[in-house]
């Protein structure tokens, strides 16, 4: 008979090898794009960004002349083997493993021996991130095999640009949101239950129909263009979603201290900041992570608000005009990806201690 622990385990082990599954099949994709922005340009068009690894390949060990006397035309007899043009110019194996190849065609060629060794391409190279961050130029080679010099993109302002949007955009929300919840879950004032309802309302509302009615308010309030335009534009669309969270989360926290804390003749003022806050930090943490990736990565709301002004364009409208001028051109392309993905994944590594604690707020009550 199999025991509930028999059961449960094989369970786990289930559950456990799909979630393995899913976190194999994420990585490696990321693993490529990671290694290739490592590589030059020529690699990345030759060989696939596995050939890094350790790997067993055809080695050329040696070249010889077309034996006299031989015709492409027929069946030819080379170093042991015999086979037509067409196979030989595919590559035939000999009985020492050995691989026997015509390269050229049938008027000009050589004979060449190839032999598999475990080998390794470890041309990694910096250049790419200093001609994505820094703009400097680098060569490519035409079809027709001209040499031609090509300059970099700097995206280093771009990149302040995105810090200068994605922190007050994530800071402002935060702070009126955890106002208003505080209000909604221990403040009585008429209208209450309806205002709030309105604000979980909004969460249903899509953000793209507002961006027409708000960028032509921009336009008479001459806003359009500016990092004031793009903050609000954020707070405004991300505040309800914070609202409701955080709201969760406070109307949750122990009754007993904020009622100790009236007593003693504290204002709603004080226990907000003396007790509400510290006690939310999860829940602000988890919140900030979402905000500030939205954020980051946001490239609508931005191209909207901020439009083709090249002093104030943040990194996601950048890495789209690379995308459009530099399509083949992957070592740049995969570069700047990785510049995008710094800040977010330290931001979240920072502060994805809060993070379970945060998305579990208000969901049980002890």
């Amino acid at each position: 008979m199999k025991s509930a622990k028999g059961q449960e385990r094989t369970r786990d082990l289930v559950i456990n090898g799909a979630l393995l599954l899913l976190v194999i099949i994420w990585t490696i994709p990321t693993l490529g794009l990671f290694i290739s922005s490592f590589r030059t340009r020529f690699d990345i068009q030759t060989s696939g960004w596995w050939k890094v690894l350790p790997h067993r390949e055809w080695v050329q060990i040696e070249e010889l002349e077309i034996p006299e006397g031989v015709d492409p035309n027929g069946i030819m007899e080379i170093e042991g083997v015999t086979g037509t043009f067409e196979e030989f110019r595919a590559g035939i194996t000999n009985e020492d493993g050995r691989q026997i190849t015509w390269s050229g065609n049938k008027r000009l060629g050589t004979i060449r021996i190839n032999e598999q060794k475990w080998v390794i391409i470890p041309r990694l190279t910096t250049d790419n991130y200093g001609q994505v961050l820094a703009g400097k130029t680098y060569e490519i080679q035409t079809a027709s095999g001209e040499i031609r010099q090509v300059q970099g993109d700097n995206l280093i302002g771009a990149f302040l640009n995105s810090i200068t949007v994605a922190v007050p955009a994530t800071i402002i929300p935060i702070l009126i949101a955890a106002f208003a919840a505080y209000g909604f879950a221990w403040m009585k004032f008429p209208g209450r239950k309806v205002l709030f309802i309105m604000v979980v309302a909004l969460l249903v509302i899509p953000l793209q129909i507002a961006l027409v009615p708000i960028l032509r308010d921009y336009v008479q309030l001459d806003l359009n263009g500016t990092f004031l335009a793009i903050w609000l534009a954020h707070t405004g669309f991300g505040l309800p979603l914070a609202t409701y969270l955080l709201f969760n989360y406070i109307r949750g926290l122990p009754r007993d201290i904020l009622e100790s804390a009236f007593i003693d003749g504290a204002s709603h003022f004080t226990i907000f900041l003396r007790l509400i806050i510290p006690l939310s930090i999860p829940a602000l943490a988890s919140f900030a992570i979402f905000q500030f990736l939205w954020v980051w990565n946001d490239y609508l709301v931005a191209l909207v608000f901020i439009g083709a002004k090249p002093n104030v364009q943040v990194l996601t409208m950048r890495i789209a005009e690379m995308v459009g001028s530099r399509g083949a051109d992957w070592h740049l392309l995969t570069a700047g990806a990785f510049v995008s993905m710094i800040l977010p994944l330290i931001v979240f590594f920072s502060l994805q201690r809060f993070f379970v604690r945060g998305m579990l707020a208000g969901s049980v009550k002890g």
